[in-house]
């Protein structure tokens, strides 16, 4: 096979996965272990958890709170009525807008599988997927807004190889029923997988998802008390670049003392997202994980001062996703006869015609197996900021012209 005959297999597969294997103009994406929003920026979670489903009079308030404190996310304690009242579809409905009014991504999760195994009352994850099954009409169309995270720490201690299989199987469930949103799983072991049955099947669970387009959730609580610990753990799936959340924390807990700003550190140095638990209502025994007293922002505990406003916290890492912040491509430049180094540089187009079309992705993707098409720029080919011209960069490319995304990460 020719070189160019390569490339043009490799553009054929781009506008595949464009089409398919992304959905970026639907909603979230994963690419390259990284989360993109619908606008094609990097989003990178900063969340709180919020027990919606035992203190459903307070999300009115608590939620304007969230975000007034710094997040751009919030995740939401719901339940499909195995353990706790059932959340309707109405109830569900009306969260995602109140969300949406108040520019959080929604990470809406099943409390009920919480150490199926072990807690005897628990549901599964395949009664899990199937109150998401029977919210479909509620989600569809939200795609842009909204993470489904499957089920929390679905597996205790007891049988927690069975999570393998039972992940893969929530996943295709969805997937079946037409869900195309970004999906996110949590781990066994009371979700801190310290027997890291996940980490070792990180790569097939997502290889299960068809739209690879799943995050993996770790929760770090006391099997977490080092920062060797919390490093070792990031960088097995940052390595293999798969996707992965820290989707609870707190800075103390009964199993042991977290480290907290390990957590949080590492997690800002590589790019991955976290969500800290919680906002308010903790029972008494674990009242010092609340963010807040008295629902309140203008309180906050210790917790809610560190997380908030300390070192890598909300105040300085979070950014709201833009789909609500209006972020767009940048602009073409005005044709000139000369270009001037003042110039505005149009990422991704490297043939410098002031378009973006599928000759710049054959061209980037031309260069990446070692080709050297003629006018190419490349300085402007480097779309996903990873310092490199690969097929990445094609790829991106290729689903910009088509209007699947309508901006780069940088």
């Amino acid at each position: 096979m020719t070189k160019m005959s390569k490339v043009i297999l490799l553009i054929s597969t781009i506008l595949f996965l464009s089409g398919i294997g992304l959905q970026a103009a639907n909603g979230f994406y994963i690419n390259s272990g990284k989360l993109y929003d619908a606008n094609g920026s990097e989003f990178i979670i900063r969340g709180i958890s919020h027990a919606h489903t035992w203190y459903t009079d307070k999300s009115t308030q608590a939620i304007p709170e969230i975000k007034a404190a710094g997040a751009n996310t919030v995740r939401l304690v719901l339940s499909n009525g195995k353990r706790w009242t059932k959340t309707s579809s109405g109830d569900l409905s009306n969260l995602i807008t109140l969300c949406k009014n108040n520019k959080l991504i929604t990470i809406p999760e099943i409390h009920d599988t919480t150490g199926y195994g072990e807690e005897g009352a628990a549901a599964t994850l395949a009664e899990a997927a199937a109150y998401w099954v029977e919210m479909k009409s509620v989600l569809t169309g939200q795609e842009k807004y909204v993470i489904i995270n499957i089920g929390n720490e679905p597996y205790g201690n007891n049988n927690y190889a069975n999570w393998v299989n039972a992940t893969k199987s929530a996943i295709q469930t969805l997937r079946n029923a037409g869900f195309t949103h970004t999906l996110m799983v949590d781990a066994p072991n009371w979700g801190q997988d310290w027997a890291f049955t996940m980490r070792d099947n990180a790569q097939s669970v997502f290889d299960a998802d068809t739209l690879k387009n799943t995050i993996l959730s770790i929760h770090m609580y006391g099997v977490f008390d080092t920062a060797a610990e919390v490093s070792s753990y990031l960088s097995a799936f940052k390595s293999k670049n798969l996707p992965l959340c820290i989707g609870e924390f707190g800075h103390n807990h009964s199993d042991g003392n977290p480290d907290e700003d390990a957590i949080m550190s590492n997690a800002q140095s590589s790019g991955i997202g976290y969500m800290g638990w919680s906002w308010c209502g903790n029972s008494s025994d674990v009242s010092y994980l609340d963010m807040v007293y008295n629902w309140s922002r203008n309180t906050p505990t210790s917790w809610g001062t560190r997380f908030f406003t300390g070192a890598n916290g909300l105040s300085t890492t979070s950014k709201v996703c833009t789909v609500y912040s209006g972020a767009t491509v940048a602009p073409t430049p005005t044709p000139t006869a000369t270009r001037t180094a003042t110039a505005t540089v149009l990422k991704g187009d490297v043939n410098s015609d002031n378009t973006i079309t599928i000759m710049d992705a054959l061209m980037v993707a031309q260069y990446a197996v070692g080709m050297n098409p003629p006018n190419f720029d490349p300085g402007r080919a480097d779309v996903n900021c990873d310092s490199s011209i690969t097929i990445i960069d094609a790829l991106m490319i290729a689903q910009h012209s088509v209007g699947l995304i309508t901006s780069f990460p940088c």
